[in-house]
């Protein structure tokens, strides 16, 4: 009875054991998963209002960002707005200074842009402030620039 006891033992704490080893091996299979697609960001912290983005930019510091707001386009003003109102105002406190990716500079009419919502797509700084560091940040390497109707 002893015998078959041990032996019932040693043959648990085998099966215990492979188990351990092959979800460690799973689990490296899923770490290495999760750094490949890193970049992948849920919709709602991707698209996010300019108000979040002013209110706590801490949290979205060097992530993509999606974010609508009225562009202005003029040499050491380029910056979207919170509103329209901002930029009348000159509110540079409620805009962020904009960065466009080389790509898109170079197959973009920006005139079709300018003193309109738009809808951009890039990469926040909460440490860049713009011309004069006048602004809440700075987007760059934009990579999506489209009229927001």
């Amino acid at each position: 009875m002893k015998k078959i006891l041990t032996i019932s033992l040693v043959l648990l704490l085998s099966f215990f054991s492979l188990g351990c080893a092959q979800n460690s091996k799973s689990k490296d299979k899923q770490d290495s998963k999760e750094e490949e697609f890193s970049e992948i960001i849920a919709f709602e912290d991707y698209n996010i209002s300019m108000l979040r983005l002013i209110v706590t930019p801490e949290k979205y510091h060097n992530k993509t960002v999606q974010i609508i707001g009225y562009l202005n386009l003029e040499f050491e003003g380029n910056a979207i707005y919170f509103h329209k109102e901002d930029y009348d105002k000159r509110l540079s406190e409620n805009a962020m200074w904009v960065n466009f990716s080389d790509d898109l500079v170079k197959k973009t009419d920006f005139k079709k842009y300018n003193k309109k919502y738009v809808i951009i797509v890039g990469k926040f700084d909460m440490n860049s402030k713009g011309h004069m560091g006048m602004f809440g940040g700075t987007i760059k390497n934009i990579s999506r620039l489209d009229v927001w109707n």
